[in-house]
């Protein structure tokens, strides 16, 4: 994951959730936090806080970047853990995102990848979210 230690945070790139950019009234209080929150993160850097110090300030939205390695047994454990419906809407999209280039570079290796209500006919959560996917088609669409 990228550092927020060594990296300066100097143009912040916030993700929105869904359920906030459909509410204007709440999209404008989570922008005007967001920008309040870089503004006080930059006058702490500026009057000598160590950055390390400062980034505690920061909200869970502002963007990172991330590498991983994964192989192709751990990519199919991923795939049936994060393209479940219960699983967070934005990790969600990145295996979608995944799946769909894994498939492209290697179709038959993947092709029953996915989340367990689809390859393997049941939900193992807890708390079954009752609406298993039908299809992968529905499933890659990000329906």
């Amino acid at each position: 994951q990228q550092s927020q230690r060594y990296v300066p945070m100097e143009e912040p790139e916030m993700i929105t959730p869904p359920s906030l950019s459909s509410n204007p009234e709440t999209l404008a209080l989570f922008t005007k936090v967001a920008a309040e929150t870089h503004d006080a993160y930059g006058k702490m850097i500026g009057s000598g806080i160590p950055a390390e110090d400062a980034r505690y300030i920061l909200p869970h939205g502002w963007a990172t970047k991330m590498v991983v390695t994964m192989n192709a047994r751990e990519l199919h454990h991923f795939f049936s853990m994060r393209l479940c419906r219960r699983a967070q809407w934005e990790i969600r999209d990145l295996a979608r995102r995944m799946l769909i280039l894994a498939r492209e570079k290697a179709p038959v290796l993947f092709s029953l990848a996915g989340p367990d209500c689809l390859t393997k006919g049941r939900c193992f959560e807890s708390r079954p979210c009752g609406k298993p996917f039908s299809s992968m088609e529905e499933v890659l669409s990000g329906c």
